[in-house]
């Protein structure tokens, strides 16, 4: 028993990490209706303003706590309710998810621009001495951090729950989450209470900061997310209602882990892949098990419907003029490309718009999810890492060629996602993307490193036996033309699709998944069908990731880049196939054009804080910020050359547009108009 309770009781500090940030969460969940995933970003904000008033600054502790916690994180909770989560419709969960991994990716970024990228270390502990032992439990030494991180989680826990259930505010909170307008007509002001519980909120947000950055001895925006998952896995199996199971839940996960890390051999694949998986685990199996996570998107505001539709793509609504004149210019622009890329471009800009081809190829199955689909995967790198590690084991051990792997790899990607879709096909909105998330980081943390040959995230050189050595010449003009016929095919799939059976019916469940099974619609069917398409596109741009990189490494398909693409693609637009191409060559430009400029400006981080402020516009603009400005702009040149009185193209249903005639979803999804040339 003393053996066990040595293993077990380290975990209990290290399981009240997770408690508190999940309780948050709930807390979050409960007073706003908000799944937030800039939970962690605002931690991260708070715990790095902290450390950087102590030791930068010379502040005192009880200052430096005072402005970075009691001050900084409660007004930047109202920020982000007055300007972003206050316009969305409470029915709108895409909107919500977007909004949140764009806060998520793009807060350290923007840290990263304005103060560098330089480590800090031994971030100051609020309460106690982080190297005072204070007592000892069952042999094992209790220290500052142990001492302060266990009485906070308890403090707290107990101050949410008495606001919660035992005030008049939190029994408002409560309401305000069923539906904002109906408490309205019973004399309260909503928009006050929600703007409270965003205070409190982002309070404990900052405080969990702080109190988790001395653990670690390095402040990281790392151990951020990746505790993030854990509270996700405890907030889960709380159904994100009961304060008390969340943290029971996160102290259970850290004896769990411990006790684990104790008995399992060192060093051995179970120790080290557990270990690292334990919660991406618990959190698939809560999605699985837990019943009340397949109603956490289903509508309770009565007056939810009263939303505006989604406008329509600008090439839906672009005049017959216009057409005429774009058609032409866009394939002009086509064949200079390709002719500039076989003759003058200089190798730098051929790599460039090579990764462009690449990328828009794996961003395409992202508008196959999420433009057709109408549903948030948190997966597609991933997936695209699975193509790509398929298809050098295939070159590797039976000696095929990356060509042929690609395929195999492509086809082992759409497994892959159908296995997903099946453990998912009860879930939608916030259930689908955690599934997809929890996937995506079992992969990065067990199955690619462990299971695939590249132990420790090492990357593994692109032989000459693997594809003709042609693909691998600097020069860049053979696998250009791979590349582009590769995409080609990618995109005459993907509009043959939209335009066919599948891609009305797809449209029919963004409309309304009711209707379209009263129509006769197999729903679980055509969620199958758009994640193995997706899948399969996403596996074919692995491939074709590594041919171009020569490498393949698991870095090239973290979780992080998964989130990294959703943010890009929402930005320029996920309905069309068009915004997918502009998406994956805008990336790699702006990349290329940052390193033009002084490293100390920020380089990639700014391209993240670039396409993070435009995923911040989703749910005001859907259909994309870029598409919204193309919208405006061709209406403008419309009136500019041919007059006030312009006739627009007809829309889907062979009518003029004169008012948004879309399939309107109850997550606020995309628009199903068609793309343009």
């Amino acid at each position: 028993m003393e053996h066990f309770l040595g293993f077990a009781v380290p975990g209990i500090p290290y399981g009240c990490t997770y408690a508190i940030v999940a309780v948050g969460l709930v807390l979050n969940y409960q007073a706003t209706g908000v799944f937030n995933f800039a939970y962690g970003a605002q931690a991260y904000i708070s715990a790095y303003c902290f450390t950087r008033l102590v030791q930068g600054a010379g502040l005192p502790t009880g200052v430096a706590f005072l402005l970075s916690v009691v001050v900084l994180a409660p007004l930047f909770g109202l920020a982000l309710d007055r300007f972003l989560f206050s316009k969305i419709a409470a029915a709108n969960t895409t909107a919500k998810l977007v909004t949140g991994i764009s806060l998520f990716v793009g807060i350290p970024a923007v840290l990263s621009v304005l103060f560098g990228n330089a480590n800090i270390y031994n971030p100051p502990s609020i309460l106690f001495n982080p190297n005072t032992v204070y007592f000892r439990l069952a042999g094992t030494p209790v220290n500052g951090i142990d001492l302060t991180t266990v009485l906070a989680t308890v403090v707290v826990l107990v101050a949410l729950v008495v606001l919660l259930r035992l005030t008049n505010l939190g029994l408002q909170m409560r309401g305000a989450v069923e539906s904002r307008r109906l408490i309205e007509l019973d004399g309260v002001n909503a928009g006050r209470v929600v703007a409270v519980a965003w205070a409190v909120s982002g309070f404990m947000a900052g405080l969990a900061g702080v109190l988790l950055a001395p653990i670690y001895g390095q402040l990281q925006f790392s151990d951020y997310t990746a505790l993030m998952v854990a509270a996700f896995a405890a907030a889960a199996w709380a159904v994100l209602r009961s304060l008390v199971a969340a943290a029971a839940v996160g102290v259970a996960m850290g004896v769990v882990t411990t006790t684990l890390q104790g008995y399992l051999p060192v060093n051995s694949l179970w120790s080290s892949a557990l270990f690292t998986s334990l919660p991406f685990i618990v959190l698939l199996v809560a999605l699985l098990v837990v019943p009340g996570l397949r109603r956490l998107d289903r509508a309770k505001d009565p007056l939810a419907s009263v939303d505006p539709p989604t406008p329509p793509s600008a090439a839906s609504l672009r005049a017959p003029q216009m057409d005429r004149i774009i058609r032409p210019l866009w394939y002009l622009l086509l064949v200079a490309f390709v002719i500039s890329m076989l003759t003058w471009l200089p190798t730098t800009w051929e790599n460039v718009f090579n990764a462009g081809l690449v990328f828009s190829t794996i961003f395409l199955s992202i508008t196959l999810i999420t433009g057709m689909g109408g549903q948030l995967s948190l997966a597609q790198a991933t997936l695209a890492g699975v193509g790509a590690f398929t298809a050098a084991q295939v070159a590797t051990h039976l000696g095929l060629g990356l060509l042929v792997g690609g395929l195999v790899g492509s086809v082992t990607a759409a497994l892959v996602a159908v296995v997903l879709a099946v453990a998912s096909v009860r879930l939608r909105g916030l259930g689908l993307a955690l599934m997809t998330l929890a996937a995506a980081l079992f992969f990065d943390n067990t199955v690619f490193p462990q299971l695939l040959g590249s132990a420790a995230g090492q990357s593994i050189d692109v032989r000459t036996s693997w594809v003709p050595s042609l693909l691998l010449n600097p020069d860049g003009h053979a696998f250009f033309v791979l590349a582009f016929a590769v995409l080609l095919v990618c995109v005459a799939t993907v509009q043959l699709v939209k335009r066919g059976t599948t891609g009305r019916f797809l449209a029919a469940m963004r409309g309304s998944e009711t209707a379209a099974s009263g129509m006769g619609i197999n729903l679980t069917w055509q969620h199958l069908v758009v994640f193995a398409l997706a899948g399969a596109v996403a596996g074919l741009g692995g491939t074709l990731q590594v041919i171009q990189q020569q490498a393949v490494s698991p870095a090239l398909f973290n979780y992080e880049l998964s989130l990294v693409y959703v943010v890009i693609v929402v930005t320029t637009g996920a309905g069309t196939v068009e915004g997918a191409l502009q998406a994956g060559f805008g990336f790699v430009v702006l990349q290329q054009l940052l390193t033009y400029v002084p490293a100390r400006l920020g380089g990639d981080s700014l391209v993240v804080v670039f396409f993070a402020f435009g995923a911040l516009t989703y749910a005001a603009h859907p259909e994309g910020i870029l598409e919204f400005q193309k919208r405006r702009w061709t209406a403008r040149f419309e009136r500019l050359f041919f007059g006030p009185e312009t006739p627009a193209t007809p829309g889907p249903g062979g009518r003029a547009p004169l008012a948004p005639a879309v399939a309107s979803t109850t997550d606020g999804a995309l628009s199903s108009g068609a793309d343009s040339a």
